[in-house]
């Protein structure tokens, strides 16, 4: 069986992921979407909130499943028994260091293979840092993520209450 691995913070999962995610899904048998902790974000939502946004994200594809993890990512997908790291690309800027994390990933396992999926065109300049900025400041963000991920954010910015 051909396990991949995509992983990330998934604060919040976007349309750009879920693209990802789905084409990703019919490479391998089966694809394990690891939600990430990073100490160096500073996320909307916990850990466990992000899972289970993308568990409902994913509903209806059979292959896919969803596991937390707080470890390095190479050590979590030989736990995973994965072949496969997926990553999506969206620009120059997400090459290069996409580039040098497939590089140090593949000192660290061999055996593991890193695979690039670009970013449908459409969706290429969304990203999750973006999303919450916009939402933080009023902005609409239903063009960016799902509605119930949109519900999701406004509840979330108005328990943050007002800037000021």
């Amino acid at each position: 069986m051909r396990i991949g691995v995509y992983p990330g913070t998934f604060d919040p999962v976007t349309l750009g992921h879920m693209d990802i995610i789905r084409r990703g899904a019919k490479l391998v048998d089966k694809l394990v979407i690891g939600v990430a902790t990073n100490p160096s974000k500073s996320p909307m939502f916990t850990l466990a909130e992000r899972k289970h946004q993308v568990l409902r994200e994913v509903e209806g594809i059979a292959n896919v499943d969803v596991v937390e993890f707080d470890a390095l990512l190479m050590h979590f997908a030989e736990k995973q028994g994965a072949s496969v790291i997926v990553r999506g690309l969206r620009a120059v800027a997400d090459f290069e260091y996409e580039f040098q994390m497939a590089g140090m990933n593949q000192q660290l396992n061999s055996r593991i293979e890193t695979v690039f999926l670009m970013a449908d065109v459409a969706l290429q300049p969304i990203a999750s840092k973006l999303v919450k900025e916009i939402a933080v400041y009023g902005g609409d963000v239903k063009k960016f993520v799902s509605p119930r991920i949109a519900a999701d954010i406004v509840a979330r910015v108005a328990e943050m209450g007002p800037r000021g």
